[in-house]
């Protein structure tokens, strides 16, 4: 295997002539093996750390701080990773000691050495186009690695709420399927007052529908870059001018609204805005949760619980136990959810860790941000597509609980007051008779106002 030499400050070390990282990638995974995640594997981190790196040349260039050629060869080497090349080369532990050093130099590295081969140079000839001097320029990791995880994470928050509308159309579908199925509403897991299992759906698609508003408000929290600040916000070793052009370079690149924090120095250490969005997804997963709980109890039985609807039969639930099938869809949701759940606590450990002018736990919190997009994504998608799509509902079941249920002596407490409608509620549990055979009896109510009061289209929409 063709070999080549690379030197830092603590020594020499050859390195594979294939490969575009170089000597600071090499030292990476020798010392960080945690996750067994790479960088790679996140695509759009990547291609955020690319468009970072073409900001700064472009800016470098305006600033009669790069030579035409140079730059070129870095935005044209930029290009190949934002068009999804050379993921492969982009190999460091998501977790990392470093404050995200180890990622910014495996991009700086990689792009330097495809900018050489670019200007017909060979790998390592950093003479030409060097990893720190050249590609990292005007930068530090301190201001380049947030700027890429806030690049990544508005996009990834963005096509997030593309899977919560996915799974807020499926609930919507079933809403409407469900407005005329009749069933008890309950409290306390105790019966209350008669609704329609399309309200209980609508309910579910208001809860996805008012999360993606909030997931957007999160997003526009981390438009907000330190770019230009370098070590400590300071700016040192960057042109005066330099984060004003960086700022428009990145919202041309990107299409997206990114701006200059104010003060840089606050922007550099603060990673509130990351404890924020996680809150945003943990409520996501709180809720998400309670909407499976609600499924898998509805779905209970089918002889012994309440069976008022059918989640689809995805396998055979038990090993021992012939016919039974288990809520499959819903029960791996809420496991998602109680991992995002758990992210959240480490990301505000995370943030809460930092001190002085730099918080180095940024990779946990980036990998933990990632993790819970990435499974909320799949896990919403999955129970709209493998459970909510196909739900149907035990109409006769929903129906005869309502009237069997003492719940509906509470629409009549206008008509017979509390006192009376408490005793018929007590014989109805002691006797077993109905609400209506026992207000009939009693004389309280003539037949006719009692089935007027007791309509299902009252019980439902009480006017």
């Amino acid at each position: 295997m063709q070999l080549r030499k690379e030197h830092d400050f603590i020594g020499e070390m050859e390195i594979s002539g294939d490969v575009y990282y170089g000597i600071q990638t090499f030292r990476a995974l020798e010392n960080f093996c945690i996750t067994n995640r790479k960088l790679g594997e996140y695509p759009i981190f990547v291609a955020a750390l690319a468009k970072v790196k073409k900001a700064a040349a472009l800016a470098n260039k305006e600033l009669g701080l790069l030579e035409d050629k140079l730059c070129n060869a870095i935005c044209k080497a930029c290009d190949k990773i934002i068009d999804g090349e050379y993921h492969d080369q982009f190999v460091v532990d998501m977790i990392q000691g470093g404050a995200g050093t180890s990622t910014n130099m495996n991009a700086n590295e990689v792009i330097a050495n495809l900018a050489l081969e670019i200007m017909g140079h060979q790998k390592g000839e950093y003479q030409y186009c060097h990893p720190n001097d050249h590609v990292n320029l005007s930068q530090s990791t301190n201001d380049a690695y947030p700027t890429a995880l806030r690049i990544a994470l508005y996009e990834r928050l963005n096509n997030m709420t593309k899977y919560m509308e996915i799974l807020r159309e499926s609930f919507a579908k079933k809403s409407e399927e469900f407005q005329d199925v009749v069933k008890m509403g309950r409290t306390q897991l105790q019966d209350a007052v008669p609704m329609t299992l399309g309200q209980e759906f609508k309910t579910f698609e208001l809860m996805v529908e008012k999360d993606i508003e909030r997931i957007l408000e999160a997003r526009n929290l981390i438009r907000v870059i330190n770019l230009g600040g370098t070590a400590i916000g300071t700016g040192i070793n960057a042109h005066p001018d330099y984060k004003n052009i960086v700022e428009k370079k990145i919202q041309e690149i990107t299409g997206h609204p990114f701006v200059t924090a104010q003060d840089l120095i606050e922007a550099t250490q603060s990673t509130a805005a990351y404890v924020q969005v996680s809150g945003v997804l943990k409520r996501v997963a709180v809720k998400l949760s309670k909407i499976c709980n609600d499924l898998r109890l509805l779905n209970s039985g089918p002889r012994a619980g309440l069976n008022e609807i059918n989640l689809p039969k995805m396998q055979p639930g038990s090993s021992i136990m012939p016919g039974k099938v288990n809520p499959v869809i819903p029960e791996v949701v809420n496991q998602v959810c109680y991992s995002v759940i758990g992210n959240d606590i480490t990301i505000t450990m995370a943030a809460e860790g930092g001190q002085l002018q730099l918080n180095v736990f940024e990779p946990v919190i980036a990998y933990k941000l990632f993790e819970s997009i990435i499974m909320l994504n799949r896990a919403m998608e999955t129970l709209a597509r493998k459970c909510v799509d196909g739900i149907t509902a035990n109409k006769e079941v929903c129906k005869n609980f309502v009237l069997g249920s003492i719940g509906i002596v509470t629409a009549l407490n206008p008509y017979i007051g509390y006192e009376n409608s408490a005793s018929i509620a007590k014989e109805s549990l002691n006797t077993g008779k109905s609400v209506y055979e026992i207000v009939l009896e009693r004389g309280l109510l003539a037949k006719e106002q009692l089935d007027e009061i007791l309509s299902l289209e009252n019980l439902v929409y009480p006017k």
